[in-house]
């Protein structure tokens, strides 16, 4: 199996690799179109700011060639966020692939501090992405910017309010939270995405 992670100015590609060597995937780093185009998976990770990121994307043209990828594609933190509409950070066009936009938290409580940062439930879980998960499970977290819940939402987690863990449309999955710093559980993900 050929695993493609998309290549670009967003940091947290070496966890992904290593999460990915530790399912006993050789994946190849890459922003070659066609490397991407042919591989059997595509992932879309990395930790970074919307604006800057996106402009990258653009620039290399990987904004389009991510869009039209056929094969299945998971999408990690700003990965997820930049698939969808549009971001509040710095009012980013994003790729599109999710009809929704990514929203700043606005906490009213003292208790909820932005970034979330750390370990949280994802429960009513749905898709082969979460086979076998049949009860909330702990994932780690790091992000001040949110999806809410939508028709595209097969996972949900508490923190603020209520939102969007995980999507999926079509070809396409992505997860908030950091299925690579997640220990088993999300190794489980990992495996189960490279099952699909």
């Amino acid at each position: 199996m050929q695993v493609a992670i998309v290549k670009y100015n967003a940091g947290n590609t070496c966890s992904v690799v290593n999460a990915l060597h530790r399912c006993g995937v050789d994946a190849v780093l890459t922003d070659d179109a066609e490397v991407l185009q042919s591989a059997d998976k595509v992932i879309f990770p990395g930790q970074g700011e919307a604006r800057t990121t996106m402009s990258y994307l653009r620039e290399h043209k990987l904004d389009e060639v991510i869009r039209g990828l056929c094969q299945p594609v998971l999408g990690i933190c700003i990965g997820m966020q930049l698939l969808c509409k549009h971001s509040e950070e710095e009012d980013t066009d994003c790729i599109g692939v999710f009809d929704v936009d990514v929203l700043r938290f606005c906490p009213n409580l003292h208790e909820y501090k932005v970034p979330q940062m750390g370990w949280n439930t994802i429960t009513n879980t749905s898709t082969g992405l979460f086979k076998g998960f049949n009860k909330p499970e702990f994932v780690y977290f790091v992000h001040s910017f949110y999806v809410p819940l939508c028709t595209d939402t097969i996972a949900t987690t508490e923190y603020v309010q209520p939102y969007s863990s995980a999507l999926h449309r079509n070809n396409f999955y992505a997860t908030q939270f950091h299925p690579e710093k997640s220990g088993a559980v999300g190794e489980r993900i990992i495996r189960n995405f490279l099952d699909l």
